[in-house]
């Protein structure tokens, strides 16, 4: 029998990856009151794409998939807003939700299990010179520790930058095959003459 946990929801507009960052910006009162409890008990939450619905008001309809997020920063800078900054870690999956106090989603969630190391294959390298372009100009919104030669990291990093409908990114974070991602980042890039096709 699968074992599930419970995780409070955050439903938004984007998709988080593991290993990923995402800057919030925390104003409801439910959303205020789920993030002070993490922090105090170093607590996360679980961050899913919306299915319908919006951000704020009513709680919305998630999408099934979705990722942990551990908050690393938080600031206080705006009367009533609180900053975020979080990580992404495991991704779950949400067998059933409620909505509690203040319209906050409670999930009943499986973890996934982590995907397998790797590495970028041969076919796939003319990846690796874009992304680390795309690394160096985000700075610290990167995490590190950067890692080119991991199939998993590199679609991910790639799926949180490319210029695609979230749903798309959904997609690519519910995909377990991750050469297949690859496959596809690098047919979007290669269509629009982003990749260097060059022979080495």
């Amino acid at each position: 029998m699968t074992s599930l946990a419970s995780l409070p929801l955050f439903p938004l507009q984007t998709v988080l990856f593991p290993q990923g960052r995402l800057a919030l910006k925390v104003f409801e009162a439910r959303y205020m009151d789920m993030v002070s409890a993490c922090l105090r008990t170093s607590g996360t939450f679980g961050i899913c794409l919306i299915a319908a619905g919006s951000e704020v008001g009513e709680a919305a309809v998630p999408h099934a998939v979705g990722t942990e997020a551990r908050i690393v920063t938080a600031d206080a800078t705006t009367a009533g807003v609180l900053d975020i900054v979080v990580a992404g870690e495991r991704r779950f999956r949400l067998h059933d939700h409620s909505v509690g106090k203040g319209q906050l989603l409670e999930g009943e969630v499986e973890w996934l299990a982590p995907l397998a190391h790797q590495p970028v294959p041969e076919a796939q390298d003319n990846l690796i010179p874009l992304l680390r372009k795309i690394v160096a100009d985000q700075g610290d919104r990167v995490a590190e520790p950067h890692r080119f030669d991991d199939a998993e990291w590199v679609g991910a990093r790639y799926a949180e930058v490319l210029p695609i409908q979230s749903l798309a990114k959904q997609k690519l974070l519910e995909l377990d095959d991750v050469v297949s991602r690859l496959e596809i980042i690098q047919q979007y890039l290669d269509q629009r003459g982003l990749l260097d096709t060059r022979p080495a």
